[in-house]
C-alpha cells in the first residue's frame, strides 16, 4: 500500500534538488508531484494533473451512486407502472435505467468536480498562492520514513506537511 507524502518547498530551484535527490533514492517521476500557482514555471518538474488537483474522482463516484439509485428508482416504477409487454413487471428495464442513471449521473458529476479543487489539497491553498510549491510524493509504506527522513536532512528550507495512508489508486 502507498502513501502519499506532502512537503511544502520554497521555490523552483529548491524543487528542481528535490526532484533530483528523489530520483536518485529511486523514486520514479510517475511518484512525484508538484503543484504551484497558476502562472508559475514549473518547466522541468513533474507537474500533479487534473486527477490530483480537482475533485473529479470523488464527484464522479457520487454522481455515479446518485444517478443510479435514480435510475433504479425510475425504473421500478416504470416497470411495475407501465409494463412493455403483458401484466407482469419487466424488471430488466430497472437494471437497464440504473446503468444509463448511473452513467449520466458519473458524467454530469465529473464536469463539475474538474473544476472544484481537491479537497485533499484544500490546506495548502494559502502556501501555494504565497508562492511555495506543493510536492507529493507516493511511496510504499516501508519507505515512508526513509524518504522523510532524506528531504528533512538535505532540505532544511522545505517544510514536512504530514502523510496521507489513504491515496486513491490511480490520481
Amino acid at each position: 500500500m502507498s502513501r502519499r507524502i506532502y512537503w511544502l518547498v520554497p521555490d523552483v530551484a529548491s524543487a528542481q534538488q528535490v526532484l533530483k535527490d528523489l530520483l536518485l533514492a529511486r523514486i520514479t517521476e510517475r511518484q512525484i508531484h508538484f503543484v504551484g500557482r497558476d502562472g508559475m514555471d514549473l518547466s522541468g518538474l513533474p507537474t500533479a494533473n487534473i486527477l490530483q488537483t480537482s475533485d473529479v474522482v470523488r464527484a464522479a463516484q457520487m454522481g455515479l451512486v446518485v444517478g443510479g439509485a435514480t435510475g433504479a428508482a425510475a425504473g421500478v416504477l416504470a416497470a411495475v407502472w407501465f409494463p412493455i409487454v403483458g401484466d407482469t413487471p419487466q424488471w430488466g428495464i430497472a437494471a437497464v435505467l440504473a446503468m444509463i442513471g448511473g452513467g449520466f449521473g458519473a458524467w454530469a458529476a465529473s464536469m463539475i468536480g474538474v473544476s472544484t479543487p481537491s479537497g485533499r489539497l484544500r490546506r495548502f491553498e494559502g502556501a501555494i498562492e504565497q508562492g511555495q510549491i506543493l510536492l507529493m510524493v507516493d511511496v510504499p509504506a516501508s519507505r515512508v520514513k526513509e524518504i522523510e527522513k532524506l528531504l528533512g536532512a538535505s532540505h532544511p528550507e522545505a517544510k514536512f506537511e504530514g502523510e496521507e495512508p489513504n491515496i486513491p489508486a490511480f490520481p
